[in-house]
């Protein structure tokens, strides 16, 4: 296992480009490059800063450096059968714990295992101005005041370099199965809705294909006991179905020219016309949608119904990838922005075009 501690070399190449007024693009395996507005910047590398700091499996709590590779953090956690509650993607079968806080991104898991927000205790923080910051912990708290550290979940890497990150991990369930429904959209959600109702051991719910694929984990018993009750073809082997529809191989998203939207909704929102061709995950909550409609007609039709929609990987044209902010929340982020990267040099326009973000 590569163990290596770079934090004096970043705070130095940091601080040479605030000097400078130098732009930076924050990159580990570069596996989600993808999200958000291209940035026009010096690269600099952080895949090298990696290594688990501390693990202590009784305590439920992993500290590893940003560059450390998603598939050795997991396999460390396999050892002791914990895992990240968030199963967060290996697009390209990459990835870094860094950049997996830093896009906020969870798999088929995340409703029910935590976002990564939910699951963050603390992080080591390299500003803007070179200087190492920390907040959080290791412990699960309830304390007075905003956990600053959640503020790096979702914020690619725009407020700092996240040198070290702590998160709560979960016990990996005993056991684990999917039953595989043939079922309408309209009839696959109001399924998913009546199992939310219940007390199913869900673990995953999609859509796709005419098919609704639900994983069950937990105690032997209640798997078996629920496999019978939701009925159904039992899929063997299943972890492949669900690592492929996390990392977005599936063939459903095999298609590189199309903009491909990303809607989340309470999962009770009937079929919307943007709508043409979907995949549900997370009980419906999240949509994964091709359309050709146009970028803000899509955008008013899911903030009708109280949702959220961005553009996850667009064809080459000049649609924003997320949603103008509401005039409060843009001048909120222009000021956590200018307190933590007064220059503006880490990855400077990748939320949000013309102004520092």
């Amino acid at each position: 296992m590569d163990d290596r501690d770079l934090t004096d070399v970043l705070q130095e190449g940091v601080r040479a480009a605030a000097a400078s007024s130098t732009p930076l693009r924050l990159q580990g395996h570069d596996s989600k490059a993808f999200l958000g507005n291209p940035v026009d910047g010096d690269p600099l590398d952080l895949s090298a800063h990696r290594g688990v700091v501390r693990y202590e499996p009784t305590e439920l709590v992993i500290t590893a450096r940003g560059g450390t590779p998603l598939a050795e953090v997991e396999a460390a956690l396999a050892e002791n059968r914990q895992t990240l509650g968030f199963e967060p993607p290996h697009f390209g079968g990459r990835g870094t714990l860094g950049g997996a806080v830093a896009s906020g991104l969870g798999g088929p898991a995340r409703p029910w295992g935590g976002a990564p927000r939910d699951l963050l205790l603390g992080v080591r923080l390299l500003d803007g101005r070179g200087q190492v910051l920390r907040f959080g912990g290791e412990v699960m708290k309830n304390v007075a005041g905003y956990d600053v550290s959640r503020l790096m979940a979702g914020a690619l890497g725009t407020l700092g370099i996240l040198l070290e990150i702590s998160l709560k991990v979960l016990p990996a369930p005993v056991n684990t199965a999917t039953q595989v429904l043939a079922l309408s959209r309209d009839a696959a959600l109001a399924k998913m809705r009546e199992l939310a109702r219940q007390p199913a051991p869900l673990s995953g719910a999609c859509h796709v294909d005419g098919r609704l694929y639900l994983r069950l984990s937990g105690a032997e018993a209640s798997v078996r006991a629920w496999q019978q009750r939701i009925g159904g073809e039992t899929l063997a082997p299943h972890n492949t179905f669900w690592q492929r529809l996390r990392d977005q191989e599936l063939e459903f998203f095999d298609r590189p020219d199309a903009t491909l939207w990303r809607l989340s909704l309470a999962p009770a929102t009937s079929r919307l016309a943007c709508e043409d061709e979907v995949l549900l995950d997370w009980g419906g909550a999240q949509r994964w949608v091709f359309t050709d409609l146009p970028a803000e007609q899509v955008r008013k039709m899911v903030a009708v119904h109280g949702g959220h929609a961005e553009v996850f990987r667009r064809a080459p044209d000049e649609t924003a990838p997320f949603q103008v902010l509401e005039p409060g929340l843009l001048t909120l982020h222009r000021r956590l922005k200018e307190r933590f990267d007064p220059a503006g040099i880490f990855n400077p326009g990748r939320l949000f075009q013309g102004w520092l973000s």
